[in-house]
């Protein structure tokens, strides 16, 4: 699984016997022919989204690539319940006894703990394997982004059990045209690392001191800020922090370091911090010190790098970041429902048709804007920072936002299962 599907599960991880995520792509004694399909389409995914760097034919290759997972326009609403290309060919797979092993395992697993568990799925294959191979427990599917191509629902979603969480009022009429029973559909929100509504707010009090220097967006939008906030603190707890991210394929690495020579002076004045966050990826932390080492920031505070072998330290370190970053740079992936907990993002460029609407939904929302020239981003930011914008989408994401998307999944899943 990418990061979008095993950050999803992160946070739901304690559901689960002895707190344990399975990956169904790499499980111990996964058979030899699962996981090849699983890390051929994985690869296959990782070379296109670094291959669209590629001037011209990288775009057109990509194009084609993307037509296969294409989310149709929603409107005019019609029936979209005739299964696509793709779930066509993964459902095929399916039936030549792809994940019937996986199954197979997680039926012994209740018949040794003489339990009748739900499956909890963050991508849609899995959860499809569980009915194909009549998995006796129910069998739920959290959606990760803002809206879903067909291919996320069951090839006959009139008889299929398989029950929905999602993120979105998009994602909910969407499965309804796709043909999921109104009553297999739960809005949820996306589930993000749980935290008190008391610190949330007590983050984002700090945070929005950072983002409104000059108090601009305080005197516009006063009541609000009192309203959803607080009384503010006298002074931040932290510099002022801005966090780019990379993608599970590692693509646009290159889009950071350009962030950070545009920021390199203001880095060495102590004006901003810059997290760069390579996750697992060892090439991408590497090329990270590198060029941070060329600019003479490698072992400066205020540039710093979140890498970690193990993808659960990972998010661990990850969200305890987050609680002292200010703006959020990234492509709009899952994490562009991490603006709920009132975070600003900046817009990287998209990778898949499932960003586009992500970035649609963040812009509808006023809470992420698309990016700048990034050579220019010690001019642009700065002016945006003095106009009280990025104060201002921060309110914006944590009032429209969903936060307790996880308390509520957990909820209905105790109310389904009991």
């Amino acid at each position: 699984m990418g990061y979008g599907h095993q950050r999803t599960a992160f946070p739901l991880r304690n559901l689960a016997p002895e707190s344990k995520v399975i990956d169904a792509n790499e499980y111990p004694g996964i058979p030899e022919k699962d996981k090849r399909i699983w890390k051929g389409s994985r690869r296959f995914y990782e070379f296109i989204s670094k291959f669209k760097r590629i001037p011209l034919l990288g775009n057109f290759i990509f194009f084609v690539f993307n037509q296969f997972q294409k989310i149709l326009h929603f409107y005019p609403k019609r029936d979209l319940s005739e299964p696509n290309f793709l779930l066509k060919q993964t459902l095929s797979l399916v039936q030549k006894d792809w994940g019937k092993d996986l199954i197979k395992k997680l039926r012994a697993q209740n018949s040794k703990l003489k339990a009748n568990l739900p499956i909890i799925s963050t991508f849609f294959t899995a959860a499809f394997m569980a009915e194909y191979f009549k998995y006796p427990g129910d069998i739920f599917c959290i959606v990760c982004d803002a809206d879903i191509a067909r291919t996320w629902a069951p090839i006959n979603p009139k008889k299929s059990k398989i029950k929905y969480f999602a993120p979105t009022v998009r994602v909910v009429e969407r499965l309804k045209l796709y043909g999921v029973k109104p009553e297999n559909i739960f809005l949820t929100g996306y589930p993000l690392p749980i935290e008190s509504l008391e610190i949330l707010k007590e983050n984002l009090g700090y945070r929005y001191l950072n983002l409104d220097p000059k108090g601009i967006c305080y005197q516009r939008y006063f009541p609000l800020v009192k309203k959803y906030i607080g009384e503010l603190p006298k002074k931040p707890n932290h510099p002022l922090t801005l966090m780019f991210t990379v993608g599970g394929a590692g693509a646009q690495k290159e889009l950071g370091i350009k962030i950070v020579r545009s920021l390199r002076e203001k880095i060495k004045k102590k004006a901003i911090k810059v997290i760069l966050v390579a996750g697992v990826k060892k090439k991408v932390k590497e090329y990270f010190e590198q060029n941070l080492k060329k600019m003479g920031l490698l072992r400066d505070k205020y540039a710093e790098i979140i890498f970690e072998k193990d993808i659960n330290d990972y998010f661990q370190k990850f969200n305890q970041a987050l609680k002292t970053t200010d703006i959020l740079w990234t492509k709009p992936s899952e994490l562009s429902f991490f603006t709920a907990l009132g975070l600003p993002v900046i817009i990287a460029p998209v990778i898949g048709s499932q960003e586009e609407f992500n970035r649609e939904w963040l812009l509808e929302l006023g809470s992420g804007m698309i990016q700048k020239n990034p050579n220019y981003t010690h001019q642009w930011l700065f002016d945006l920072l003095d106009s009280g914008w990025f104060a201002e989408a921060a309110l914006q994401g944590f009032i429209e936002g969903e936060k307790f998307g996880t308390i509520k999944i957990k909820e209905i899943i105790k109310k389904c299962c009991g």
